[in-house]
């Protein structure tokens, strides 16, 4: 099949679903502001996004764009290097115009994983898991059930902790640098690849990707500092 069997095949399939997963950014990015606006209303969020199937539908079709991304990705990297064989060692110096990030894409989407795993442990398995295992029949607490819908609760116990921020904002910084390159990245894959409309799919890339990770830092900053000032009570 072309899309498993060319490198440009594999490409496309890449560049799919990274694009994918940039619209459920946004979509998640835009969710989590409104925590900063109104507790109640992102609990609403929350509740409206727990185990309902067209949530869980949601889900598994997004495990399934994040893990193809994943494999195509390694896929692509090992296939890339087994392709230049000892040439990756005759040159030390790096050209100019060759972006750090295109040259450290594997290392960011390993720590993009890392924090992606440390996110479900905070949220995902005290939300939707729990409601998802209540529905199947399995013993949950009542109060895990009463806290399965307070995504507030949970961003405010976990922005508490100082650690918990410097991780996060490390896995933002590794988004950003993935997110740059990637977007431009498959918009050339798939066809937009003159010279003008790469530098403009730059730019777009550069602000879009900065506006995104600036919205998630905003939600970790901002309830680390109220749980400073009011121990996350205001």
């Amino acid at each position: 099949m072309w899309l498993s069997n060319s490198s440009v095949g594999r490409k496309v399939v890449m560049s799919v679903t990274g694009l994918a997963l940039i619209l459920f950014l946004t979509f998640h990015m835009a969710m989590n502001l409104v925590a900063l606006v109104s507790a109640k209303g992102y609990n609403m969020i929350c509740e409206f996004l727990g185990a309902n199937w067209y949530a869980l539908v949601a889900c598994v079709g997004l495990a399934a764009l994040f893990i193809i991304h994943i494999i195509y990705a390694f896929w692509l990297t090992m296939q890339n290097r087994k392709a230049r064989g000892t040439e990756r060692y005759a040159v030390t110096d790096k050209p100019k115009t060759v972006e750090w990030a295109s040259q450290n894409m594997l290392v960011l989407g390993v720590i993009v994983i890392l924090g992606l795993a440390l996110h479900l442990v905070h949220f995902w398995s005290k939300m939707q898991l729990v409601e998802i295992l209540h529905e199947t029949g399995a013993e949950v607490s009542v109060l895990a059930m009463a806290e399965a819908t307070n995504g507030v609760m949970h961003i405010q116990n976990t922005f508490s902790s100082w650690i918990n921020v410097v991780l996060y904002l490390v896995w933002l910084s590794a988004i950003w640098f993935h997110l740059t390159h990637g977007f431009w990245s498959a918009m050339q894959t798939l066809g937009w690849n003159n010279q003008t409309w790469i530098n403009r799919w730059k730019c777009i890339s550069n602000i879009y990707s900065t506006v995104i990770v600036l919205g998630f830092a905003a939600v970790v900053v901002v309830f680390f500092l109220k749980s400073l000032c009011c121990g996350g009570a205001c």
